[in-house]
């Protein structure tokens, strides 16, 4: 079970697209596992999803090189004129995921509290550095003996004043105040990325 990138991705689909004009990258080692669960859950139309196999360590095609995922990216824009937010979300998990401000605007990095309340201060470039941090699964937390003021507030010393929401997809499948958040960022077309632990 992983931190909940594809469901917040799903969520931020299911919120914004008649609002916006929307498409995703989704990004796998060996697999377009992450776009067939998109497709499955028809958050969106097929055509408007697509997967990249990075066929390496995830975060090379996010922040090392980034071609394959600007390929795809301009593939989108190119079959769907008038594209205004492409959500490109990594795989793997793991603290030092972050992406290339060459390819994406800005950065949402998802952990969930099932990793126990300690992970905030473990720090790393995805809790300290992403735009917004969001602490997945709270609706778990007395199951995982995880104290969400204690994420909240070791979030909130590693991050100063870059926000943090805890969130329940259990409980809000439309993550309404992640999707809020997108909305005020989204001045103009935009990439918007998804990793996590």
């Amino acid at each position: 079970m992983g931190s909940g990138k594809t469901a917040l991705v799903a969520a931020l689909a299911r919120s914004l697209s008649d609002e916006r004009s929307i498409a995703v990258v989704t990004n796998d080692i060996y697999t377009t596992e992450d776009a067939e669960i998109l497709r499955r859950a028809a958050v969106l139309p097929d055509e408007r999803i697509t997967a990249v196999e990075t066929g390496c360590c995830p975060h090379t095609a996010i922040r090392d090189d980034i071609t394959a995922n600007l390929d795809a990216v301009e593939a989108l824009e190119r079959d769907i004129p008038g594209l205004e937010l492409v959500i490109i979300e990594s795989g793997g998990d793991n603290l030092t995921a972050t992406f290339s401000y060459g390819l994406v605007d800005r950065q949402i990095f998802v952990i969930d509290v099932a990793g126990g309340d300690k992970v905030p201060r473990k720090g790393g470039p995805g809790i300290t550095g992403s735009d917004l941090l969001v602490i997945n699964k709270t609706d778990l937390a007395e199951l995982v003996h995880a104290d969400l003021a204690v994420m909240a507030g070791d979030a909130a010393r590693q991050r100063g004043e870059r926000p943090t929401y805890l969130i329940s997809l259990a409980a809000d499948p439309k993550g309404g105040p992640v999707a809020e958040w997108v909305r005020r960022e989204l001045r103009s077309p935009a990439c918007i990325a998804v990793a996590g632990r």
